[in-house]
């Protein structure tokens, strides 16, 4: 909610700057905390480095809607949102190099010992400082156009009034309130199925594969989700974006469900390819609920980021249905969120074809 305020008043280029600000300096507090093994700090780090994710993605994602056609604009941010997904593909193998390979096995001692505790928690100082340096570098980057006047600043900017910390009136704006539901419930999903993915696929139901085989093959579903978006974002300048969700959200469902009603091979490969359906839902959700709000983008910004939390809800309720039923009938959680996006893309190709 403070990052919808404060990008209304200072605009989206100071936002991101100041978002790259913040998550710097919570990659610069794993110093500390790891020199400590304090977890407590680390906690600390965690959340400060996350309140700068959340202050970028309100000013950045609607920053990319209006540089350029609005008739582009689902284009422009499903390509951008394609080098998120490349981030969350490549991230786990870097992270393999920097961190894990100095933690080693932990086969001879005990991991409660204090020695090889500190030694494990001093692994995080490099590869954070790393991260810390190239954050520096594009808040500079973005600090030298501080000044830059973006289309629609001074409206953004609520020069001479006074901005609410949340605009709740935006969920009663139709596109944008069933927009805020319809990220919460992605959101979810996507956690979920990422989350089980590794024991999906160790189960006996799928492939019983080794926990390191099952792992290698996740980057599959986010690799999935990385081309999706490359591909989406051409296709969206031929098909209508509301008609490329509606279309994404019934083929994730369908394959959701594929999944939980079938064993071995195609169970695996059903869920892997889950990967390839999210791939273009969220920026176009974002996109489409963002649509016609003028100076008010900012404030639906922070709420649409605020439904986020839906990966920390939908995955307890699924993991009830798993733990009473099956992991496989916990599948059908997800389904239903999909089909929920389903409807609210084909009602957004609606009210787009009666405004024409």
């Amino acid at each position: 909610m403070p990052a919808g305020w404060l990008v209304a008043r200072i605009g989206y280029v100071r936002g991101i700057v100041i978002g790259l600000a913040t998550m710097t300096a919570g990659c610069l507090l794993f110093i500390p905390a790891s020199s400590a093994v304090l977890y407590p700090l680390f906690l600390v780090a965690l959340f400060v480095l996350a309140t700068g994710i959340t202050v970028l993605q309100v000013a950045a994602n609607p920053l990319i809607t209006v540089l350029g056609p609005s008739r582009t604009a689902h284009s422009r941010l499903n390509l951008a949102q394609a080098f998120n997904s490349l981030g969350t593909f490549v991230g786990p193998y870097f992270g393999a190099w920097l961190i894990l390979s100095g933690m080693g096995t932990g086969d001879t001692v005990p991991p409660t010992d204090p020695v090889v505790r500190a030694a494990q928690a001093h692994t995080l100082e490099r590869p954070f400082l790393y991260i810390a340096v190239v954050l520096a570098i594009a808040c500079a980057v973005f600090a030298a156009f501080w000044g830059a006047r973006v289309q629609g600043q001074a409206a953004v900017r609520g020069e001479g009034r006074r901005e609410r910390l949340i605009d709740w009136s935006l969920l009663g704006h139709g596109r944008t309130g069933l927009g805020v539901l319809s990220i919460f419930m992605y959101v979810g999903a996507e956690v979920y199925i990422g989350s089980v993915m590794i024991n999906y696929l160790m189960s006996r139901h799928t492939l019983g594969l080794a926990a390191v085989t099952a792992g290698r093959l996740v980057s599959v579903y986010w690799g999935g989700a990385m081309l999706g978006r490359l591909v989406g974002s051409v296709l969206m300048r031929r098909i209508p974006a509301s008609v490329l969700l509606t279309a994404c959200a019934i083929g994730a469902a369908t394959l959701a469900s594929v999944s939980a009603l079938s064993t071995g091979l195609l169970a695996a490969a059903s869920a892997l390819a889950i990967g390839l359906c999210n791939s273009i839902m969220f920026p176009t959700i974002i996109s489409l609920s963002l649509e016609g709000l003028g100076e008010r983008v900012p404030q639906a910004s922070s709420l649409l980021c605020l439904a986020i939390v839906g990966g920390a809800v939908i995955p307890l309720i699924a993991g009830k249905v798993a733990d009473l039923a099956s992991p496989s009938t916990s599948l059908f959680v997800p389904v239903v969120s999909y089909v929920w996006i389903a409807v609210f893309g084909l009602m957004c190709r609606l009210r787009a074809t009666a405004t024409d």
